[in-house]
């Protein structure tokens, strides 16, 4: 089988909302690339080549033409775009030039002649302006155009070289009545304003992604064969390396602790607020940090399959996801600015041909449309609230595979619960231990020790420590050797073992209660039940599941009577016990095709049933097996982090609707104001600007929710 090629990872700069992301999407795909994901909060560009596709250098190149600059890219690194103006630098050459325009305009309006009335010092004002801010849209419009994908900067392109081209035309006949240079500055130096605060409230939402990047750390300590330490590059180190970590380092690399002992601070990663003790085979994650004691201990991923670089990966992921809102918003922002302009000839056609307004109004209004309509506030609406709300999940420890699965996680009704792991600790105990009165109880449990020595079976190791407890018989006994014979102990089906006579497994209704029996062909010479500890929390949590008006299920593959008796302890209602895997399945689809249900499990034993439900809860902490198996993985063992989780949730999708109600509120009512000549240009731009802040603003605002 043929592998895929790797995906290639670009730095992009210049992109401003989601729409500029979307031209760059539409254009890698076009090309026929693969898994291409696009983030401008980021600034990252992902995809995936084809076999025989187009060279790397012209996908680069293609970017770039779209108005966009690449970081590293070879091809424009000695070009005039590398001396390009940041936009910073952009914004205060403008706002400098901008400034005694605007300021003239209102002592003109005041009745107070000042000398740049000229209409050629204004000229010579804006024409800097206009070159160094215009010219910046311009070439995204033009890049856009010749793409066929219209953009934003299309209309703040259109807007501000009709206000300078119809004042070219009054410095010709010399009326200073056609004199708009502060209309057309001020337009430009505005619309950078709002790139520039915006691109500073963008980078507020990525905060997430910040701090876990920041826990990486480049280099190892690897012990040699030798005994001598090596510092390596953490991407240089395989498993089976040792790495030494010491107090107040961070642990460069997942593994496992061979020996010392040491306190860890797991928080950006589990969430986990107090420091976790660690010990000899306990597992270390990458990038935790050591607070005290230290280590060696052994490699077990290498740097990008570790748990540090899954967490990075999967929240980067879901912060790039759309959900159904977004795609809605999408489609309208494909056809905005071609609707825009069509509203912005009317205006003019129909302000002038009426009589409604002169020439010079009809043109100063269809400007103003072009201006405040803002296709950037749709686009943002979304990710931006996505990012915040992403990155605040993970800070808890819940991580999320995308945007859309946030809308999911809020619009659940029914959560379906796993019993053993997931509503109880796992942690299973012997409960009731019963030998039958004919057989001597010391030979009986020296039996069931012996047979279970080796059993790799979970409850192997509670039925070995319960009875080292006990009074066992010694197995060099001839009353033992004689009661047993030759021991050869085989696996049959779940937890049963078989020597011989003797079967050591679940019970066949022998006897009733009892979970494991141990029998001589059909002679029961022992039994015991076994007893699952409630998980602390668990009744809280389906009693504020219960308040906040979701229905609970347990499914399970445990027996109707324990099943019935945890439910009984936790509130739930609704019971389907005895379940095989594939009767889990089906009674998963079954629920979930009725209302939109949620499973909660433990993403091992229960991988299927997560993955057919509508949202699939993990609870397996920070495994490899919880990170693949679930939409939404809780990283810590506590039950109350799902309660906050879809809280958090609920509150996204809340951001989100706010900001989008926001966004479409604004040009339905600004658009037709602008038409009316309500709003001058200046105005108008000003408004857009700010619309856009108003968006992150509130999707900031999220992080205190």
């Amino acid at each position: 089988m043929t592998k895929r090629p790797d995906i290639v990872e670009l730095e992009v700069t210049g992109m401003d909302c989601n729409n500029c992301a979307m031209s760059i999407q539409r254009f890698l795909e076009r090309k026929g690339l693969e898994d291409v994901m696009v983030n401008f909060q980021t600034r990252e560009v992902r995809y995936r080549p084809t076999d025989g596709g187009l060279d790397p250098q012209e996908i680069r190149n293609g970017i770039e033409r779209l108005g966009y600059t690449v970081v590293g890219n070879e091809a424009t690194a000695g070009s005039d775009r590398n001396f390009s103006l940041t936009p910073g630098q952009r914004l205060m050459i403008c706002a400098t030039l901008t400034m005694p325009l605007l300021l003239n305009h209102f002592m003109m309006v005041a009745g107070v002649a000042t000398p740049l009335d000229n209409g050629w010092v204004q000229f010579g004002l804006t024409l800097p302006v206009y070159l160094v801010g215009g010219l910046h849209f311009g070439r995204s419009a033009w890049s856009g155009l010749r793409e066929r994908m219209l953009n934003m900067d299309v209309l703040i392109f259109l807007g501000a070289t009709a206000a300078f081209v119809y004042s070219l035309v009054g410095l010709y006949w010399q009326d200073p009545n056609y004199y708009f240079f502060e209309t057309a500055a001020t337009i430009i130096t505005l619309v950078l304003v709002g790139n520039w605060l915006e691109a500073r409230a963008v980078d507020r939402t990525t905060t997430a992604i910040s701090a876990l990047t920041e826990l990486k750390e480049d280099k190892a300590r690897v012990v040699m064969p030798s005994g001598a330490l090596v510092s390596l590059a953490v991407e240089e180190v395989k498993p089976g390396h040792l790495v030494r970590a010491n107090t107040g380092d961070k642990i460069p690399l997942d593994g496992t602790v061979l020996e010392g002992r040491l306190s860890v601070n797991e928080a950006m990663l589990t969430g986990e607020s107090l420091p976790v003790e660690k010990a000899k085979g306990d597992r270390l994650l990458g990038g935790s940090l050591v607070v005290s004691g230290q280590t060696t201990y052994e490699v077990t991923e290498t740097y990008r399959d570790g748990t540090l670089a899954r967490i990075i990966e999967l929240v980067k992921t879901a912060q790039a996801d759309k959900p159904d809102l977004q795609r809605m918003a999408d489609r309208i922002s494909a056809i905005f600015v071609p609707v825009v302009i069509g509203i912005s000839v009317l205006t003019f056609l129909v302000g002038w041909g009426t009589g409604y307004a002169t020439a010079t109004q009809a043109l100063m209004n269809a400007i103003a449309v072009l201006l405040i309509s803002c296709p950037c506030a749709m686009g943002l609406a979304t990710p931006t609230a996505v990012m915040v709300g992403v990155g605040r999940l993970a800070r808890i420890g819940v991580l999320i595979r995308g945007g859309s699965t946030v809308e999911t996680f809020a619009g659940v009704t029914r959560i379906v619960f796993d019993k053993t792991g997931t509503l109880t600790t796992g942690q299973l105990d012997i409960g009731t231990f019963e030998t039958a009165p004919s057989h001597d109880p010391r030979l009986v449990r020296r039996l069931i020790f012996e047979m279970e020595a080796y059993s790799s079976h979970p409850i192997a190791g509670s039925i070995r420590d319960h009875l080292w407890k006990t009074e066992m018989a010694d197995p060099r006994d001839a009353a033992y050797q004689s009661f047993v014979g030759q021991l050869n102990v085989e696996e049959t089906a779940g937890l049963g073992l078989t020597s011989g006579p003797f079967y050591l497994g679940a019970p066949r209704g022998e006897v009733a209660d009892a979970d494991v029996v141990l029998k001589r062909g059909d002679t029961v010479l022992a039994w015991f039940t076994l007893v699952d500890e409630l998980r602390p929390g668990a009744a809280d949590l389906i009693g504020q599941l219960h308040d906040r008006g979701l229905k609970t299920v347990l499914l399970t593959g445990d027996r109707k009577e324990k099943a019935d008796r945890v439910a009984r302890e936790v509130g739930i209602d609704e019971v389907y016990a005895g379940q095989l895997p594939e009767q889990k399945l089906a009674k998963i689809t079954e629920l979930s095709d009725r209302q939109p249900t949620a499973m909660v499990g433990d993403g091992i034993n229960d991988a299927a049933a997560l993955s057919r439900a509508n949202l699939g809860i993990s609870l397996g902490g920070a495994s490899a097996a919880a990170l693949d198996a679930a939409q939404v993985v809780l990283m810590r063992d506590d039950l109350s982090l799902l309660v906050e989780g879809r809280r958090i949730a609920e509150l996204t999708l809340r951001t989100i609707r706010e900001s989008l109600f926001w966004a479409f509120s604004y040009n339905i009512i600004a658009i037709p104001l602008a038409a009316l000549g309500y709003l001058n240009p200046m105005w108008a731009a000003l408004f857009m600007a700010f619309s856009d802040v108003v968006v992150i603003g509130n999707a900031i605002r999220l992080k205190r929710r």
